[in-house]
């Protein structure tokens, strides 16, 4: 395997995959569900995404069953 020449930035010590999170949109009420990825590495390049199409860097897991992707500062460790 090689190596990788970018070093993610970490997120806050609370934001992981498996981890329970409160998700703030502008669109709707905030949401509950759990990471299922992180894009980190896919966020910092600017050879990737699109200014229409921003990758964001967490997959997040609706308990509702939805799928949706999220930035570091729309999400808040639940405290349930």
């Amino acid at each position: 395997m090689s190596e990788s020449t970018h070093t993610p930035k970490p997120g806050p010590a609370a934001l992981s995959v498996g981890a329970r999170v409160l998700v703030r949109r502008p669109s709707g009420p905030a949401q509950t569900g759990r990471i299922v990825e992180d894009f980190a590495a896919l966020t910092d390049t600017g050879e990737r995404g699109h200014l229409w199409a921003p990758v964001h860097r967490w997959a997040v897991a609706l308990d509702d069953g939805r799928l949706v992707f999220a930035d570091t500062d729309g999400l808040t460790a639940d405290p349930a």
